[in-house]
């Protein structure tokens, strides 16, 4: 139930199909009759809107939301089901059909020898109609195969009676319903000369009801005996006269031809060839299923014939090429099915490679043009997989770059034929079709290999671009490479590590400086391709280069590489090839090949002296490393007091040096920027070393973070500053472009594909002994060599859940292999489950150990000798044993493991049950060891194949991830499964030596006013990011590394700019170098944060997302994992929404915006399409919307299921409701009296003095909470305990909201979305909620620094000598401030008697109480309360991937203006509108001028909110659908309805648009507030 619509089940089945229901308790066809009703709803004669409402002109609301069963009993209730209804119905059936066979049998044999008899026509007439009577409801119980060989030759013999048409009618009824109830009756039918007969008919036509009846049973007979059809000329007499049938008539009439092709014999005359003409010429019909229809039997005529050039040509001779082209244009891409349209991609393939006309006509008709949109559209976010064929048909993008290669011919060696000569020398003559062929698609194909496109599309790419370079003659090859920086391409494709596609780099290079050496040799110098090209020969020169490549060419030629059967993964050599798959041989490039031809290329094409490093670089190389070198002298530079000025000024002109060298006029390669070193010199600068070490220790209070702050007061001056450079980008998205594209070129992070991937149940032995549904790892636990404290496992191999983390298969493996080993005795698994469950039975206190440890001991059933007590170590390390195992026994219940379980469960770090800590028993073993274990988490260390595991990772991306590191890029799937892994343990020993990358900062001296500074910097926040790990996959030293990270950094300047710029002016003002308080206000402009998103990783994470096998974030590749959380920037907000999903909500909700909000399909399918997601029903009041929401919440905030609304006393549920619903609670959460927010302690305000719209909290800045004293329990009369709960509640509608999905309409302030997201707020995001505040405290903040800085510059002896401060030329003292929080008099900032008023001694403590209380101390209670609110439904760590204004989109959805060009491509019109009707022009015209507020009045009348979800109306689901309302008066007295469900507005055709805007707003303004039928 999902629209705001009345239900119709009087006319359920003219509804189309996706407008259908609004109720579970929907009309659902049983099995008798389904068929009817679907040819019902084919039909062209259905008028499915001309009959959607029974609304009243006079009604004041036409809002409904379809009828519903309200529970009586209780306010709660699950969707309705007929599943128990519909056991029953079939049993009943059942029992009848069988009770009617026997009659049945009885009435056909009299039926046959009324037929058999022949008295007369009339007789005959009266038996084929009782014969048709008794087939339409008998079923195949009924009849026999002796009774339809019987009735077989007296049907085909009375359809031969062309004396009397109604038997030859009835007669071939008579068939069609035989063949619908028994099948095989077909073959007597053939066999009695049936087809003939009707082909007969059809031919002669003389009777245009029986020839519609000879296609109907055509259709039948053909699915069974396409092959006889075939024989019997049936292709050519169906469709000889079918334009003189109905649309619906001739789909049937294709879909015997499509049966007949389906089936075409594989050798003999092929009779189909004549029928291409006329199939030919309906490729141009207007109705979609009829062009898809002949679209697949052209399709299967082209893939019998494709072994014969002479056929093809034959083929080719119809207009079969132009047509497809037409029908391939990029607009018809959106009426026909993906399937179909790469289907006629391979259609065009297998013409032109067997066609020389096909391949000249495909050039002469600009292929290329619509080749490349398909290219240039293609969407990384499906993922692309290698070519498995499916259906006989392949991905899309495969099959267009298997045509690109087919229309470029090569001749090599040996293997030139004269079909290839023949095209090359057509090639050669009409240089100016290949000439257009390129230009068009070498850009595109550039594009989709520098987008991330798997290992395939990117072999397929150069592929193409090879064979272009090859092609081209020296001057058109020049304008080629024009389009594309071809050296950088070149350059990026040089760090993948597969040979085949370092092969065809390499050929590309060779060839590009055979023909145009003098071009392009300085800028294969300048991109750095030769240098790649040199340390493919010496790869011990990698190490010296900033630029990474693959050091040695270490290709597995094993039979792995082999095509096999089962699994479709044949060498790259033959992905594009034409030859069959079993007649694939071995790897053609050898171990030698690559090297060999890169010397060639180095040999020949570059000059010696060019490989010493000081000739070999360019002018741009050598400048760029000569200012990073003077910016990493003045980084090791000791620096005092008296010089740091001079410090930053030198810091600022380097700086500004290299920007200009940047953006200077002759551009700056990938290459140059990252082989200068500029990277890594920018990350010492503003990390100060930080960020390559571990462990930091800093010792003096700020001292480290001082020298940073200065340093980012530099960096952001001159990079936020746009009046030093001309340019109209800012220097800071200049050095970002450069960063990107570094990062584009450089990094290899893999896409698993998991190629084949089938859902099966498995039985995971370990951790928890339970079924899930994929495969599991083969993995053998052995002790490692020297390990004498544990004993080795006894199971042999082991099927492990490649979900689970290491910390599981620890606690699976510890008790097996410690607790065996005693010198007391073998303790059995029973014992050790008791040992495990005592300690949740013993008393907490942990002063009666003695009591605790022989209660322990009397509950064993053994004797054992005296034990000792073991430290605190120990015992909460036995503590953690207890706690596993109990969780591990609560899940061990033999359940399969849903998908969704994978990813709550298993994927990450297993949860704990809290127990009470208990005294372990002390074995030899652990006796001298007590102290060596690491920590409670760490008891064993875990080795594959020598390498230690991390313990933040899953099993299977542990074991990918060493895979991927010690073989090439191209892995199989099945290869990883089928082996046995073997991982060895040892006990976990801490290490007492100290870790040699912890390093301590000795402290400097700095000024209390540089100190001041730094302490109102939220520097914490910078801080935290040099602990943070990157991705486990990179070393530090690796050049990709510098680059993530500093773009990192830049992310986080970027996004505090406005905070380090007010810093810096707080610092001219205590230095004197401003004077004035006005200066202190900033305007930053910020870098948008789309220029930090990465396309590249983007489409890599859409691509892993998208695989099947990624059934939670630990079936993915860690990168995925690792950057995600530690760079989300260089995600998009789209793909970051999918994992977000993906991780706190598993799979099946991964769809889930679709899903909630296209519920407007009939109620039979509402339940699949949400995935199997339980829906929960609530009745609640709209007169108490917030308690109803508390005790909603009070029973499903932890319910994983969908909530929907029904309101007391109306007939409207489903989405539209529950969308309102939402907008309400948020509403009522903004209303004045609740004490939750700033400005509501203004008691004047009452709904009483306003209108009713302003009884809502309004603030330009948004809401933030009140604060209140921790020290009062009330906040302005309310009980503080009450605004808590409201805090609670709130953040359980906040998280139910974006876990369902819905929209919420509030304005929550960006420092509020801060705190949500766990971020601290310092003194400049005041002024993001209360600017007037935030200015004052900023101002009087200024003035203390400068106070301080002015006590610092006399001397000691007169220091007793204080300045009066002043503050806008008053004493402070003279401002008679009180020690109470501004704006809220009864919030006392402190209780010491002495301050009372503020002055110039106590200012400095007066501003940091203001600061505690209104950010941190004051509201602390009410953030932890809607922290814990929110962590009821989901983990609120899940948001910290997104920013403020994403957190803002995700929960609040869009607010955008339509422009008129949008509103046509997202809205549908339908029944009775088109795009261009008169009535729609006129309401695109009212939508666009409504204001703000009418805008949104009419989004929640038609939406049920009145915002639109992330992405805007594109992202509406399903579109707004606009369709004609039919009225039997006059159209103006009638008034607009909707049905929300459908997002589906049913608009009157009104005379003149000022009517339309009229009923549109009155409609809009009064039908709001109920759901009711319209």
């Amino acid at each position: 139930m999902g629209s705001r619509g009345q239900k119709r089940t009087e006319t359920a089945d003219e509804l189309p199909a996706d407008k259908r229901a609004c109720s579970s308790l929907e009309f659902r066809p049983s099995s008798s009759n389904c068929s009817s009703i679907r040819t019902h709803l084919n039909s062209p004669n259905s008028t499915p809107d001309a009959d959607m409402e029974t609304s009243s002109s006079t009604s004041a609301s036409s809002r409904s939301d379809g009828e519903h069963e309200k529970e009586d009993e209780s306010a709660y209730g699950s969707c309705d089901s007929d599943d128990a209804e519909q056991q029953p119905r079939h049993h009943i059936l059942r029992d009848y059909q069988r009770r009617r066979s026997s009659s049945d049998h009885g009435k056909l044999n009299t039926i046959l020898s009324n037929l058999n008899e022949g008295n007369g026509g009339s007789g005959q007439l009266a038996a084929l109609t009782e014969l048709c009577e008794v087939l339409s409801f008998c079923n195949e119980d009924s009849l026999s195969s002796l009774m339809a060989d019987s009735l077989s030759p007296v049907l085909v013999k009375l359809a031969k009676n062309e004396s009397n048409a109604n038997i030859m009618l009835l007669a071939i009824r008579g068939m069609t319903y035989l063949c619908d109830v028994y099948p095989r009756s077909s073959g007597f039918l053939v066999r009695h000369d049936a087809v003939p007969a009707l082909c007969e008919r059809l031919l002669a036509i003389e009777y245009v009801d029986v020839a519609e009846q000879c296609l109907q049973a055509l259709e039948k007979i053909s699915r069974d005996q396409p092959v006889a059809c075939l024989q019997a000329g049936a292709i050519m007499a169906v469709l000889n006269f079918i334009d003189f049938f109905s649309i619906s008539v001739q789909r049937v009439a294709l879909a015997t031809v499509v049966n007949i092709c389906k089936k075409l014999p594989l050798e003999g005359p092929a009779p189909f060839v004549e029928a291409v003409p006329k199939l030919c010429d309906l490729l141009q019909h207007e109705d979609q299923q009829l062009v898809e229809s002949v679209a697949t039997c052209l399709i299967k005529i082209s893939e019998r014939m494709c072994q014969s050039s002479e056929l093809m040509e034959e083929l080719c001779k119809h207009e079969l090429i132009n047509q497809v082209t037409l029908v391939m244009k990029s607009n018809s891409r959106t009426t026909i099915s993906q399937p179909i349209y790469n289907g006629l991609i391979g259609l065009l393939v297998k013409l032109s490679s067997g066609s020389f006309v096909a391949f000249r006509s495909l050039y002469e008709l600009n292929i290329s043009n619509i080749l490349k949109d398909v290219l240039s559209t293609y969407d990384l976010s499906h993922g692309i997989s290698p070519p498995d064929l499916v259906d006989g048909n392949c991905n899309q993008v495969h099959e267009v770059l298997k045509l690109l290669n087919e229309l470029l011919p090569t001749s090599t060696g040996d293997q030139a034929n004269q079909v290839v000569l023949d095209r090359e020398s057509f090639l050669a003559d009409h240089h100016d079709l290949l000439q257009r062929f390129g230009m068009d698609l070498f850009p595109v194909l550039v594009q989709v290999v520098n987008s991330g496109a798997n290992i395939y599309v990117c072999y397929g790419c150069l592929s193409v671009i090879s064979k272009l370079v090859v092609l081209s003659k020296p001057d058109m090859l020049g304008e080629l490479l024009k389009t594309a920086n071809i050296p950088s391409f070149l350059a990026g494709v040089f760090t993948r590590k597969d040979h085949h596609l370092l092969m065809l780099a390499l050929q590309i290079a060779e060839i590009i400086l055979k023909k145009l050496s003098d071009v392009f040799l300085s800028s294969f110098i300048k991109e750095g391709v030769f240098y790649v090209i040199d340390a493919l020969l010496m790869p011990e020169k990698c190490s010296q280069l900033m630029l990474p490549v693959f050091g040695g060419i270490q290709p597995s030629f094993d039979s792995s590489q082999k095509s096999s059967a089962r699994e479709f993964q044949r060498c790259l050599c033959y992905a594009f090839d034409m030859v069959p798959s079993s007649s694939v041989s071995s790897c053609k490039i050898d171990k030698d090949t690559v090297c060999n031809l890169a010397k060639h290329i180095k040999t020949n094409y570059f000059a010696p002296e060019l490989v010493e490093s000081d000739k070999g670089m360019t002018d741009v190389l050598q400048n760029l490393r000569t200012l990073t070198a003077a910016l990493s002298s003045l980084i090791n530079m000791p620096v005092d007091d008296g010089t740091t000025v001079q410090h930053e000024e030198k810091f600022y002109s380097i700086l500004h040096q290299i920007m200009l060298k940047l953006n200077g006029r002759e551009p700056v390669s990938t290459f140059e920027f990252i082989e200068s070193g500029i990277v890594k010199s920018l990350m010492h600068y503003l990390s100060d070393g930080l960020h390559m070490r571990g462990n930091v220790e800093f010792t003096g209070s700020y001292d480290p973070l001082v020298v940073l702050g200065k340093r980012f007061e530099v960096f952001t001056k001159l990079f936020f500053s746009y009046s030093d450079i001309l340019v109209e980008d800012l220097p800071l998205s200049i050095l970002i472009q450069k960063l990107q594209s570094g990062l584009s070129t450089l990094e290899n992070f893999p896409v698993i594909p998991s190629h084949g991937f089938k859902q099966r149940n498995s039985f995971a032995t370990v951790p928890n002994g339970r079924c899930v549904m994929y495969p599991c790892f083969r993995v053998r636990f052995v002790r490692a060599e020297g390990e004498n404290c544990l004993s080795d496992c006894a199971e042999d191999v082991l099927t492990v859940d490649p979900f689970s983390s290491l910390d599981a298969i620890e606690g699976y493996l510890w008790p097996k292999v410690f607790t065996e080993r005693t010198e007391y005795g073998e303790l059995d698994a029973e014992e050790l489950e008791q040992r495990e469950v005592l300690p949740n039975l013993l008393p907490s206190n942990a002063n009666s150990t003695q009591a605790e440890s022989s209660g322990f001991i009397d509950s064993m059933s053994i004797d054992l000798p005296e034990m000792q007590v073991t430290p605190v170590e120990d015992e909460a390390n036995f503590s953690q044993i207890a706690s596993e195992q109990v969780h591990f026994r609560e899940l061990n219940s033999g359940e399969t493991m849903s998908l969704d379980e994978t990813n709550m469960g298993s994927a990450g770090k297993e949860q704990e049950f809290p127990t009470e800590s208990t005294k372990n028993m002390r074995t030899p073993c652990s006796a001298s060891g007590d102290n060596d274990i690491k920590d409670s988490s760490a008891r064993l260390l875990l080795y594959l194949e020598g390498h230690q595991l991390d313990r933040t990772l899953t099993l299977y991306q542990v074991i990918l991830q060493q895979l991927l590191n010690s073989e090439k890029e191209f892995m199989t799937w099945a290869k990883l499964w089928s082996r046995v892994y073997t991982i060895t343990y040892k006990r976990a020993l801490e290490s007492n030596q100290d870790d040699p990358q912890e390093h301590t900062y000795q402290e400097r001296k700095f000024s209390v006013s540089d100190q001041k500074i730094a302490s109102i910097q939220n520097m914490g926040y910078f801080a935290s990011m040099f602990a943070c790990k990157l991705t486990s996959d990179l070393d530090k030293s690796s050049p990709i590394y510098d680059i993530l990270f500093l773009l990192k950094l830049l992310e986080g300047i970027n996004k505090y700019s406005f905070h380090l710029m007010s810093c810096e002016r707080v610092r001219a003002f205590a230095e004197g170098r401003n004077d004035n308080l006005d200066n202190l206000k900033v305007m930053v402009r910020s870098v948008s944060q789309n220029e930090f998103v990465s396309s590249r990783l983007t489409g890599k994470l859409e691509q892993q997302m998208q695989d099947a096998f990624t059934l939670s974030t630990g079936g993915m590749p860690s990168w995925c994992n690792d950057l995600v959380s530690s760079c989300p920037f260089l995600f998009s907000f789209e793909a970051r929404c999918k994992y977000f999903r993906l991780v706190a909500f598993g799979p099946r909700r991964g769809q889930l915006n679709a899903i909630s909000r296209s519920n407007s399909g009939a109620s039979s399918d509402r339940q699949t399409t949400s995935g199997g997601l339980p829906r929960k029903k609530f009745l609640v009041s709209r007169d108490q919307i917030l308690d109803s929401a508390t005790r909603m919440m009070d029973l499903h905030a932890r319910h994983k299921g969908l909530l929907e609304v029904e309101y007391n006393e109306e007939v409207g549920t489903g989405l539209g409701p529950t969308l309102e619903f939402y907008t309400l609670v948020s509403h009522e959460f903004q209303k004045f009296g609740l004490g939750m927010w700033r400005g509501d302690h203004c008691s004047f305000i009452t709904s009483t003095t306003l209108p009713t719209e302003s009884v809502i909290l309004r603030n330009s800045s948004g809401l933030f909470p009140c604060p209140c004293s921790p020290k009062s329990d009330a906040n302005n009369g309310i009980q503080f305990s009450q605004v808590l709960k409201k805090f609670v509640l709130l953040g359980q509608i906040v998280a139910k909201a974006i876990q369902d999905g819905r929209v919420l309409d509030v304005s929550f302030s960006k420092a509020f979305y801060k705190l949500i997201l766990g971020q601290d707020l310092s003194l400049y995001d005041i002024q993001s909620f209360d600017p007037e505040l935030g200015r004052t405290v900023l101002e009087f903040q200024a003035i203390i620094v400068n106070q301080k800085r002015h006590q610092e510059s006399i001397c000691v002896e007169n220091a007793a000598l204080k300045q009066d401060l002043c503050f806008r030329n008053t004493r402070i003292e003279d401002l008679y401030l009180d020690f109470t929080l501004p704006g809220y008099p009864d919030y006392i900032l402190s209780s010491d008697c002495n301050l009372k008023m503020v002055n110039s001694a106590n200012l400095e403590e007066y501003v940091e109480l203001v600061v505690d209380a209104t950010i941190h101390s004051g509201i602390a209670r009410q953030v932890e309360a809607f922290k814990s609110g929110f962590n009821q439904v989901f983990s609120i760590s899940h948001l910290h991937i997104f920013t403020e204004e994403e957190l803002e989109r995700l929960l609040c959805g869009e607010c955008d203006i339509w422009a008129f060009n949008e509103l046509l491509e997202h809205i549908k019109f339908d029944h009775g509108y088109t795009a261009s009707s008169p009535p729609i022009v006129n309401l695109l015209e009212i939508i666009q001028e409504f204001e703000y507020s009418q805008r949104r009045a009419f989004l929640q009348f038609v939406t049920g909110a009145p915002r639109l979800p992330p992405g805007g109306l594109a992202s509406l689901m399903p579109k707004l659908t606009i369709v004609r309302k039919h009225s039997s008066n006059c159209a103006d007295t009638e008034l607009p309805s909707v049905m929300t469900c459908a997002n589906y507005l049913k608009l009157p055709p009104y005379s003149s648009k000022e009517k339309m805007k009229e009923k549109l707003l009155y409609a809009i303004s009064e039908g709001q507030g109920s759901f009711h039928l319209s």
